[in-house]
């Protein structure tokens, strides 16, 4: 059974960074895109950031300087580090993962909400 965990939620001030951690189990991870997507109250949902196998990384706009992603396939964990947090990064944080020949996500995490102080 495939299973995704996330950790490392929870208040912050701004300003203030935090590490998401997800653990994957019941794929070969290695080969599988990793990423994070978040959705904030009244907002779709959007993607943060995501890691092919090969190390290649996306990011979107609003992260870009702030947040990086990284994977260590030894612990078949994803991370995403979170730095210079803003009130607007307030919102629950999802991880997934999706075969690289796939065009939608396979597996979500139950998320882990990340609430950022003014």
């Amino acid at each position: 059974q495939v299973q995704l965990v996330e950790s490392g939620g929870g208040l912050v001030q701004a300003g203030g960074s935090l590490r998401l951690s997800c653990a994957a189990s019941g794929i070969i991870f290695s080969i599988y895109v990793m990423g994070w997507y978040r959705q904030a109250p009244g907002k779709q949902r959007e993607l943060v950031a995501s890691i092919k196998s090969g190390g290649s990384i996306n990011y979107a706009e609003s992260a870009k300087g702030r947040f990086t992603i990284s994977r260590d396939n030894a612990k078949n964990t994803v991370y995403l580090q979170m730095n210079s947090l803003k009130p607007e990064d307030t919102a629950v944080y999802y991880c997934y993962t999706r075969h690289p020949s796939s065009s939608r996500i396979d597996y979500w995490g139950q998320g882990t909400q990340v609430t950022v102080s003014s």
